[in-house]
């Protein structure tokens, strides 16, 4: 069995997030971890399993004037530690949706938030697993989120708290078929 973990990432958070969730996959089922503009160039919805996710921006998935603007804040104040992602450059996931065509399979969803009251931070997973149903895959997890702190560190424990959400999926999708 094959999974494709398709990543938005602006400061590495979620790219990280993505490589520990195929960590966890890699024991049933063999993963492949690309960002959205690879994801452009290939047909991740061929594979038995997409995992999609993002970073949280004003409570869901970004927007490109937002993203620009905060890779800009990064670059012109190096003081905050943040460096953008190497695939920071590339499309954002509502680009790859809206270029996406119908699929079949299982899916599931994952973002990367500010830790906090989550009526207050949103859930750009929850926008992510709506866009994968309408595109017509199965949703085997309830999406998940995975912490950042307020300096933009993902809190202690995410990646393994994400390399068992990985394993997990792989189960459910074994299971399934």
């Amino acid at each position: 069995m094959k999974a494709a973990v398709v990543y938005e990432s602006l400061y590495g958070n979620t790219h990280a997030v993505a490589n520990a969730i195929a960590e966890g996959l890699k024991d049933a089922v063999e993963p492949l971890v690309m960002s959205v503009a690879e994801a452009e160039r290939t047909d991740p919805t061929s594979t038995d399993l997409l995992v999609v996710g993002g970073p949280t921006h004003v409570h869901g998935m970004s927007r490109k004037p937002m993203w620009e603007a905060a890779v800009k804040d990064a670059l012109q104040h190096p003081e905050k530690g943040l460096v953008p992602d190497a695939s920071s450059e590339g499309p954002g996931l509502r680009a790859w949706f809206a270029s996406l065509d119908k699929a079949r399979g299982k899916a599931a969803a994952f973002d990367t938030r500010l830790q906090g009251n989550e009526l207050l931070t949103g859930h750009a997973s929850k926008g992510i697993a709506k866009r994968l149903r309408q595109h017509g895959l199965e949703l085997v997890a309830e999406p998940a989120s995975f912490l950042v702190d307020d300096t933009n560190q993902l809190l202690p424990g995410e990646l393994d708290r994400a390399r068992e959400w990985g394993k997990m999926l792989a189960s459910a999708v074994s299971s399934r078929t």
